[in-house]
């Protein structure tokens, strides 16, 4: 059997094997749209600017592409026979820079060869820099059911110093449309941006406050490798002064009712985003589009899956019917790390008998860990539970870094 012939061969990954899944977790979509008006200098995402690559005048090929993410999801499909659909998240790039008739389109074709659950949840990323009147109400009529609006900040000087295509009123502006038109919507801010104060932090959490949201994500600025903030680094906030201002993240959100679930997430009741909460919960995900990773789990393994990168090599191999860069079991001694890079930074943190069903280990596979953590103080164990501390989540990385292999 050929490489490529095995990978997209359910019997290949359902050979025996030494892990034991009691239980298939709930299954996901992560579908990838790479383009965006401008790379912004802190992304390290797999985003394209299409002027940057593009003949002039050259429009975005939005068909071509929707027809490689039906190829990809087809050539996937062997993989995943009749496991229901619990989330979708479009993300990018700028998924909202294609039309609503684009997304429409796009959801038809999955619903068409996927079963979503009724009530699936359906995430659009949207960027203020795109928004027009009626634009939102129309990706919501397309059947998304919940939008993530990447507003960063309301500062235009600080927009301007992370490489934003939008200025404050098109933030506004946008965050008036998505609050009328969706039940859920999701405001994505950054702090600890260059030059910026602990009381403008509070101005944007304030504004950000006043538009009600169900769904706020609060992500601290950081210089990622192989990004131009990571060639010629902006000026920071010191270390002490980001402290303060996570301090005020976290009392003002929970003034207004929200609730920090995961590190960088709050929401109200209800709210909290279902599909990252499937990551979090180590649960599958179907990852097609360029450079899209995605994890699917079979009765005695794991594997990880990950599309061909650059978009136009992507859409000419999806289309001949393999986009795959790559799909690899995961080593055995490297699942609890796995696991609880994810699992841990949510504050409810994991069941002990999820860990097992997800990962096919017995306990004692991260028993010495969950000692040292627990005596360090960074877990609370009780009754089959563990979670992290409030003292284990201020020092997250060091506390999942006790489950690497030896």
């Amino acid at each position: 059997m050929s490489e490529v012939h095995a990978r997209h061969d359910p019997r290949h990954w359902m050979r025996p094997g030494t892990l034991q899944l009691t239980a298939l977790p709930p299954l996901s979509l992560y579908i990838h749209l790479p383009w965006c008006l401008k790379k912004c200098p802190y992304c390290d995402f797999n985003s394209h600017e299409w002027s940057a690559t593009a003949a002039p005048g050259e429009p975005m090929p939005e068909a071509r592409y929707l027809d490689a993410l039906r190829a990809d999801l087809e050539a996937t499909l062997p993989l995943v026979w009749g496991r229901p659909v619990v989330s979708v998240f479009i993300g990018g790039g700028t998924p909202s820079l294609f039309s609503p008739e684009a997304i429409d389109r796009l959801l038809g074709e999955v619903r068409a060869r996927l079963p979503l659950e009724a009530d699936a949840e359906i995430t659009l990323e949207a960027n203020p820099g795109t928004f027009e009147k009626d634009r939102f109400r129309a990706f919501r009529q397309a059947g998304v059911t919940r939008l993530s609006v990447g507003v960063q900040s309301f500062n235009d000087e600080h927009l301007k110093a992370l490489g934003r295509v939008h200025d404050g009123r098109q933030a506004r502006a946008a965050l008036d449309e998505a609050a009328q038109v969706f039940d859920t919507f999701n405001l994505d801010l950054m702090y600890a941006l260059p030059g910026q104060t602990l009381a403008q932090l509070e101005t944007d959490l304030r504004t950000a406050l006043s538009y009600a949201p169900l769904h706020l994500s609060v992500y601290h600025l950081t210089l990622e490798p192989n990004t131009y903030f990571a060639k010629f680094p902006p000026a920071l906030p010191d270390e002490d002064t980001a402290y303060d201002m996570l301090d005020r993240i976290t009392a003002l959100t929970g003034e207004s009712g929200l609730q920090r679930y995961e590190v960088s997430a709050y929401a109200r009741p209800g709210h909290a985003c279902r599909h990252n909460l499937n990551y979090w919960r180590f649960g599958d995900y179907i990852g097609i589009g360029a450079g899209a990773h995605g994890k699917l789990s079979f009765a005695h393994r794991v594997a990880r899956t990950v599309r061909i990168r650059e978009p136009r090599l992507y859409m000419e191999r999806a289309l001949a019917g393999d986009a795959l860069a790559a799909m690899d079991e995961v080593p055995r001694a490297q699942l609890p790390f796995e696991y609880m890079l994810n699992a841990l930074r949510l504050r409810e943190g994991f069941a002990l008998a999820d860990f097992m069903a997800h990962t096919g280990l017995p306990l004692s596979s991260v028993q010495r860990a969950l000692d040292e953590a627990q005596a360090k103080g960074w877990l609370e164990r009780e009754a089959g539970w563990v979670r992290p501390s409030e003292r284990g989540f201020d020092f997250l990385s060091d506390l999942q870094s006790l489950f690497l292999p030896d």
